[in-house]
């Protein structure tokens, strides 16, 4: 068979092809979840006949394993100072934990890869990049590996076995060329986010579904996904405010700080409180300004929105990162402490220019399409590579694959 005739049943068979895609995730806080939900519904949108499906791979590991994993979060509230003094040698190493320990509480991980098979592994939290380098390099498995990259990029997300780098413009690629990534494989996309940000109300219009008064400023107040936080920092500088606003708490999967917040609504005109909302989207798009936990996904929706945003009592590590990088993107203000909150507030509150311009920097960042531009260039990476192993297989292998649609 002449080449050429090879090379086009490699390009039908790749065309044909169906990706099986794993997506894997954690649950802490909401960020790495967000940005698994984006990709695959990005993914089902530009691949129809793909499957994309999401795992929270800490489910599939040993119960120690998960304990282990989790244990940062007795030191984020007993010792905050040293997870900090952790976090900070995590972020420059090239691996968050000894990889005898991945190995061993993944078991039930690697056998579950195994049965599945995936064609496609997209890690969307450093830790899960890691889990899926070991199956690639200690268990030989053969898929291809993407890694969505936050704002804040850890050293540990650049290993050999990474194929596709998924990262936001500016920081994120220096920090991630600088730790020896390829620029081939580094596509600057933007962090994945809810499609839903691609299409945005207006804010008259977001404001009159929401049942929202369109004569008064919005205040959009976030606890975070798991609703972190201590209320008693930003409830008193609340009453501090001088301008008639609209204030919208949401107090994310905590049903206890939700009660709280009901409380102390009942004292603050123009309040109210809701727990977890699948519509962010529209409450950044109706809103005037976002105080917040400085959570990844919150900072990147918020940029994508055009929201300004004030951030408070950001926890150690990436969040007070992030709390650098909002100030100096000048896409939002940093209140150190609590007296802050209320002063930042009144002045925003008060001169609508200074909204504005931080609006203006922040629209200049936005990327809603980041989740298609993504899921495309993954797909694109899975295609080329696929179409390369292909071009290179023994004539008659290639027309067993071809018959077999694989």
């Amino acid at each position: 068979m002449a080449k050429t005739e090879i090379d086009c049943e490699v390009k039908a068979t790749v065309e044909v092809r169906q990706a099986n895609i794993l997506i894997l995730t954690v649950t802490h806080g909401a960020s790495h979840t967000q940005t698994a939900k984006a990709l695959k519904a990005a993914f089902g949108t530009i691949e129809p006949y793909a499957q994309a499906g999401v795992l929270d791979a800490l489910s599939l590991c040993t119960g120690w394993f998960r304990a282990y994993y989790d244990s940062y979060l007795i030191l984020l509230k007993s010792w905050p100072k040293l997870w900090s003094w952790i976090e900070a040698i995590q972020h420059k190493s090239q691996a968050t934990g000894p990889g005898w320990l991945y190995r061993w509480g993944a078991r039930p991980l690697v056998r579950y890869l195994q049965s599945a098979d995936p064609d496609i592994v997209v890690a969307t939290e450093v830790g899960m990049c890691e889990l899926a380098v070991l199956m690639k390099r200690h268990y030989k498995m053969n898929f291809l590996l993407a890694a969505s990259c936050g704002l804040d990029v850890d050293r540990a997300w650049v290993q050999p076995e990474v194929d596709v780098f998924i990262v936001p413009p500016g920081d994120a690629v220096e920090q991630i060329l600088a730790a020896g990534a390829p620029a081939s494989k580094v596509h600057v996309t933007g962090v994945p986010v809810n499609p839903a940000f691609a299409t945005l109300p207006s804010r008259p219009e977001a404001r009159l579904k929401l049942g929202l008064r369109d004569d008064l400023p919005v205040l959009l107040v976030l606890f975070g996904g798991a609703g972190f936080g201590d209320p008693a920092l930003i409830l008193p500088q609340l009453q501090k405010i001088d301008t008639p606003v609209q204030t919208v708490f949401v107090a994310g999967n905590n049903a206890q700080l939700r009660n709280v917040l009901e409380r102390y609504s009942q004292s603050l005109p123009y309040s109210r409180v809701c727990g977890w909302v699948e519509n962010i989207h529209e409450w950044m798009a109706a809103a005037d300004l976002l105080l917040s936990k400085p959570g990844a996904s919150t900072v990147n929706e918020a940029i994508t929105a055009g929201l300004p945003l004030v951030a408070f009592d950001p926890l150690p590590g990436n969040e007070r990162r992030l709390c650098d990088n909002i100030e100096r993107w000048d896409v939002g203000r940093w209140a150190r402490h609590a007296d802050d909150i209320s002063e930042i507030l009144n002045h925003l509150l008060s001169h609508p220019e200074a909204r504005l311009r931080l609006r203006a920097k922040a629209q200049a960042m936005a990327l809603p399409h980041a989740a298609y531009d993504a899921a495309e260039a993954i797909m694109n990476s899975w295609v080329s590579s696929l179409a390369s192993h292909l071009a290179q297989e023994p004539e008659d292998e290639l027309h067993e694959l071809t018959r077999r649609n694989i």
